[in-house]
C-alpha cells in the first residue's frame, strides 16, 4: 500500500477511527469468525407490523440474474481494517461477513454470474482539490489503498485486498472483478457494462457500506433500468454520534429497492431458479 500522505490532516472522525482501529480489533477478536447468529433483535430494524408499502413481486430468472458484492475489503470487513471501529458492531450484529459467503455459495452453486465492484484509492487521487465527508476520513486513515492501478506491490493481505475467505469465489475465473468505483456508486466504473454484456437485468446486491456504497449502486442499477434485491443483512454500516447509517439505509432499501430480502430468503431464491 501506498505511504504517501494525504493532502491535510485527518479530520476527527479519522483520527478517532485510527486511534480506536487496534482497540476495536481486540474487542471483537474472532467474533467475525463466529457460526452464524440469529438476525439482529434491535428493534429498529424489525419490519414494521402493519406496512403501508406494497410487496415485492420480482421473481429470479436464469440469465437474467447476478450477484453483485459491492467492496468485499478487508478494510471494512476484518478487525485489522481501519474502519472496523466504527462498522464492525454493526458487521458482527447481522453476520455480514458470513452471509455475504453464502450468497457467494449459493450463487456459484447455480451457476449465476457474480460481479464485484471494488474501492481502490491510488496515489494520484490524493490530488483532488476538494472531497465529501467520508472521502476525508478514508484518505485520512488510507483506506483501501493500493501502490497504483498496475501495481500489486503490497497489496496482498493489505485493507484494499478482498476477504481471504471470499477469494476462492473471487478468483475462480468466472467473476467479473470491475474496475474500481472511486466515491460511492459505479457511475464511474465498468460494472453496469459487464453485467449488460452478460444480458443481466436482475440483480441481487449485497457488500458494503448499507448506507455508502451499496445504496449508491442500488441507486444507480435502478436508474439504468436493472431490477435489484438487496439482501438486507448482507451488509452494515458505521454507527457514529451523528447516526446509524444501517438503520438510514434500511428506511430507503424499503422505499425504493424491488426486493429486500435476508441472506436465507435470497438463499433460497437462487436455489429454486427456473
Amino acid at each position: 500500500m501506498t505511504t504517501q500522505d494525504p493532502p491535510s490532516g485527518p479530520t476527527s472522525l479519522g483520527r478517532r477511527i485510527a486511534m480506536q482501529s487496534v482497540a476495536g480489533a481486540v474487542a471483537a477478536s474472532a467474533v467475525v469468525a463466529a457460526a452464524a447468529r440469529p438476525a439482529s433483535a434491535n428493534a429498529a430494524y424489525a419490519e414494521p407490523a402493519n406496512p403501508a408499502l406494497p410487496p415485492s413481486t420480482m421473481v429470479l430468472e436464469r440469465g437474467r440474474t447476478a450477484l453483485v458484492v459491492v467492496d468485499p475489503q478487508n478494510d471494512f470487513l476484518t478487525e485489522q481494517g481501519v474502519a472496523w471501529s466504527v462498522v464492525g458492531e454493526s458487521v458482527r450484529e447481522h453476520n455480514v461477513v458470513e452471509n455475504i459467503e453464502r450468497l457467494f455459495k449459493a450463487a456459484k452453486a447455480s451457476t449465476l454470474p457474480v460481479a464485484i465492484s471494488p474501492h481502490f484509492y491510488f496515489p494520484t487521487d490524493y490530488g483532488w482539490k476538494f472531497e465529501g465527508t467520508l472521502e476525508k476520513v478514508m484518505h485520512a486513515i488510507k483506506m483501501f489503498d493500493r501502490a497504483g492501478p498496475l501495481d500489486l506491490k503490497g497489496f496482498e493481505g493489505s485493507g484494499a485486498d478482498f476477504v481471504a475467505r471470499y477469494k476462492p469465489y473471487i478468483y475462480d475465473g468466472k467473476t467479473v472483478i470491475a474496475s474500481p468505483h472511486k466515491v460511492y456508486g459505479p457511475e464511474q466504473n465498468d460494472l453496469g457494462l459487464q453485467l449488460r454484456k452478460q444480458k443481466v437485468d436482475q440483480v441481487i446486491l449485497a457488500g458494503m457500506s448499507a448506507n455508502l456504497c451499496v445504496e449508491s449502486h442500488l441507486r444507480e442499477l435502478l436508474e439504468q433500468g436493472f431490477e435489484v434485491a438487496v439482501v438486507r443483512d448482507a451488509t452494515a454500516a458505521a454507527k457514529v454520534p451523528e447516526g446509524d447509517g444501517y438503520l438510514a439505509a434500511l428506511i430507503n432499501f424499503r422505499m425504493i429497492a424491488n426486493a429486500v430480502w435476508t441472506t436465507d430468503e435470497a438463499v433460497r431464491r437462487v436455489a429454486a431458479i427456473a
